[in-house]
């Protein structure tokens, strides 16, 4: 008859070193997590670098917003001009010359 700690005692888990993949692969897919880990990291510290210092008023953002639309309407009636307030040659008219 078995007696209690002969019961516990026993390996009732059948061979556990065939097939001792899992030990490697979990090592590697931990690797890979950390490694992707500190590559999100880096990539979201640039992207958070390149934002402003204070973004504007919800009140000003609405004048911002029109002021900044009147001008690009301006650039794009007028063309773009040289340093002079003249219009800018194109590249046809160059080619022309």
């Amino acid at each position: 008859m078995l007696t209690a700690a002969q019961v516990l005692a026993q390996n009732n888990f059948g061979n556990t070193r065939s097939g001792g993949l899992a030990g490697p692969m979990g090592l590697f897919l931990i690797i890979l997590l950390a490694i992707v880990t500190v590559l999100l990291i880096r990539n979201m510290n640039s992207r958070l670098r390149r934002l402003p210092e204070r973004f504007p008023a919800p009140g000003e953002d609405a004048q911002a917003g029109t002021v900044e639309a009147e001008a690009l309407a301006v650039d794009t009636v007028a063309g773009p001009t040289e340093s002079g307030g003249r219009p800018a040659d194109s590249t046809e008219q160059q080619a022309r010359r």
